[in-house]
């Protein structure tokens, strides 16, 4: 699991540059009463993140209050796709609450058919009812029921199972714990569900070999047959890895869910609104899928997630069947339709490709001179540097750790290590970020590896 930060304040080099500024010790000596109160009241399990104490955030960079700016490399966690404190945001945030709606359960309401009918129309068809909720974990729970219910509609009860791939993360409920691929968040499950199949994520890396025959061979192995298999789901890139499966792959495989009755289901929970350098993730592969699930930068704000797919399949269950209690959440839908015309509006996706290729092209430089750089992942303005031992694929938690924590120190705010081993650093800017900030932040970074590698 995560390694823990040292709260003992350090000396650290002063910064002062036009986006980044350090001007304190760091853990800031102040700062230690607010995380040893969160400590003391909150569950262990909240810890593991820098001890960077949030003051306010705008555009890309992240501010405390003892006058440290951080270019913000972590987006909170991929949220801030419109970029943090977007006036515009705010404004329809507060226009909703000054109606004095600010929830309405499942009755109607005006702003919620706003959104539902502005996000259908983004959406390729067949993608056309929208149903919403809270967080990414929810939706993915409501894909594995539809799945379920569609197998079971399709090829009676034995049609149940979900295959899903290996390193996946699709959130921290029971449901979403079992369909992710991290053998560690299911060791406390007792029972594990026998209808959550995983196989190998092709990614080039771990698994060299990114055939599809090489996926129908593993369900063979496992004696896993088509006709029992209710839904395919898995992330349009790994959250873990930054990993995009091969055109080819997902192009047979969407030709071998249909010939078999079985939907699919891309999780674009981390990669949706722009964030891969095209609107939706699953457009890198040229293919529609069944069913989608979203939330994180759909309102670069407040708590708010879909679940997008076919009519057919989304209108399985009865009136009053799959309700949620804060389902489109009046001032989260005011947020949601704010971001959503700055994403437009702004052409942020074309802004992530132009920004990621300087981020892509610098990674991959990077990599070809340090040996511990593994792979680098991802697209846009996400990217993923696996970290491991020389000469080996196994991930070095340690000096991903320190590279993280050293970049913190020069100004540029990440979120922890990831993925396998926690040995993969992620980088995941705000969409608004710069061609200026993106190469002080990388310099940055770079400063920060070879500190750490000790070269």
């Amino acid at each position: 699991m995560a390694i823990e930060f040292d709260l003992t304040p350090q000396p650290v080099s002063r910064v002062d540059t036009r986006y980044r500024k350090i001007v304190t010790d760091f853990p800031v000596p102040d700062s230690r009463a607010i995380i040893e109160k969160l400590y003391e009241f909150e569950p262990v399990a909240m810890r593991g993140q820098p001890p960077v104490v949030w003051d306010k955030a705008e555009g890309f960079q992240v501010y405390d209050k003892w006058g440290n700016c951080w270019i913000d490399w972590s987006s909170g966690v991929l949220i801030t796709n419109c970029g943090h404190g977007r006036q515009e945001v705010i404004d329809a945030i507060k226009q909703q609450a000054d109606q004095k709606l600010l929830t309405n359960y499942c009755f109607p309401s005006e702003i919620r058919s706003t959104l539902v009918q502005r996000l259908a129309e983004l959406m390729p068809a067949p993608l056309k009812k929208v149903f919403l909720l809270t967080t990414g974990s929810e939706t993915v729970e409501c894909a594995i029921k539809l799945c379920r219910t569609h197998g079971v509609k399709e090829g009676g009860r034995a049609k149940n199972v979900i295959v899903s791939f290996d390193k996946a993360f699709h959130g921290r409920t029971l449901g979403s714990q079992q369909a992710g691929g991290i053998p560690v968040l299911k060791d406390w499950i007792v029972n594990l569900d026998k209808g959550f199949v995983q196989v190998p994520f092709p990614d080039g890396f771990r698994t060299v070999d990114t055939s599809f025959d090489y996926f129908q061979a593993c369900l063979s192995e496992a004696g896993i047959h088509a006709a029992n298999i209710a839904g395919v789901i898995l992330e349009s890139y790994q959250g873990g890895t930054g990993s995009f499966a091969p055109v080819a792959y997902m192009q047979q495989m969407r030709k071998w869910c249909d010939a078999h009755k079985i939907l699919l289901v891309c999780d674009e929970v981390q990669a949706g609104f722009g964030r891969t350098g095209t609107m939706w993730g699953f457009e890198h592969y040229g293919i529609i899928p069944d069913l989608t699930t979203w939330g994180k930068g759909i309102s670069s704000s407040l708590p708010l997630a879909a679940v997008i797919g076919r009519p057919d399949v989304m209108d399985l269950h009865p009136a009053g069947s799959m309700t949620s209690t804060h389902t489109g959440n009046p001032v989260c839908c005011a947020a949601a339709l704010a971001s959503i015309e700055l994403v437009i509006k702004e052409d942020l996706a074309g802004n992530s490709k132009r920004m990621g290729d300087i981020l892509h092209k610098r990674l991959h430089a990077m990599k070809a001179r340090y040996r511990q750089f593994g792979c680098v992942d991802g697209k846009g303005l996400v990217a993923a540097v696996a970290i491991v031992k020389p000469g080996t694929k196994d991930p070095d938690a340690q000096l991903a750790f320190e590279i993280v924590k050293r970049c913190i120190e020069k100004g540029v705010l990440m979120f922890s290590p990831v993925g396998l081993g926690g040995g993969t650093v992620k980088i995941c800017p705000p969409l608004v970020i710069n061609e200026e900030a993106m190469n002080e932040s990388l310099n940055a970074f770079e400063e920060a590896v070879k500190e750490a590698i000790g070269g």
